[in-house]
């Protein structure tokens, strides 16, 4: 069992004791997220795959608060919001931005691009080290600046 689910079942049972009704339900959904995930496709998640649904969560509720907050749902945006805080408790911290420039100056050196036609490699490369520490299309657009 992964480090990551173990410490998201922690969090579920603190919050039961706690009887901290917004923070287990964010953590059952994502619990239950991993789980549909592992019957789907009848593995173990790894904590790199955890991270990965666990940044997809993160994305989703993002943009839903995006859309409440231009429909002037400021409340539900909130609630959406309060969901995106618990969940990034469980995510390593962020990358600085000259970290990520490092990373991508690396990642171009070892896979040796030349050009657009390397994107995917070079971000083949990135994303394994970046899920959850930093915005994937923001690196993606910073790849394509250099190489371009």
């Amino acid at each position: 069992m992964s480090a990551l689910k173990d410490q998201l079942n922690a969090a579920v049972k603190d919050a039961m004791r706690a009887k901290d009704k917004a923070r287990l339900g964010t953590l059952r959904m994502a619990t239950a997220a991993i789980k549909q995930v592992e019957v789907d496709e009848r593995i173990e998640l790894d904590d790199a795959r955890v991270l990965a649904l666990l940044d997809k969560q993160i994305k989703q509720r993002k943009d839903a608060a995006r859309q409440y907050r231009d429909a002037n749902r400021a409340d539900l945006a909130e609630v959406e919001e309060a969901e995106i805080a618990v969940l990034q408790e469980f995510l390593p911290s962020p990358l600085t931005e000259a970290e990520i420039d490092a990373l991508i100056d690396n990642a171009i050196a070892q896979t040796g691009a030349a050009g657009m036609q390397d994107m995917g490699k070079v971000m083949g490369e990135l994303k394994p080290r970046l899920q959850g520490r930093a915005d994937i299309g923001a690196v993606s657009g910073k790849v394509k600046a250099r190489l371009g």
